[in-house]
């Protein structure tokens, strides 16, 4: 699963860890998710995409192969 999640927080001048503040996580997590590392809970995947104010639809990008 891939995403577009630097991309959106660079939309709105967030770091990582002023994401990660905002959603309830540590910074190692956003930066695991945004190198495609780690694949989040549903809870923490609706909680940034909030904070990004987008969609799950348009903050991950599945990959058919998964």
């Amino acid at each position: 699963m891939r995403t577009r999640m630097k991309e959106l927080r660079a939309r709105y001048n967030l770091t990582q860890e002023e994401l990660a503040e905002k959603v309830g996580a540590v910074r190692a997590t956003i930066i695991y998710i945004e190198k495609g590392d780690y694949n989040p809970s549903i809870k923490l995947a609706y909680k940034i995409a909030k904070v990004l104010n987008t969609t799950l639809d348009e903050l991950f990008i599945f990959d058919d192969e998964d």
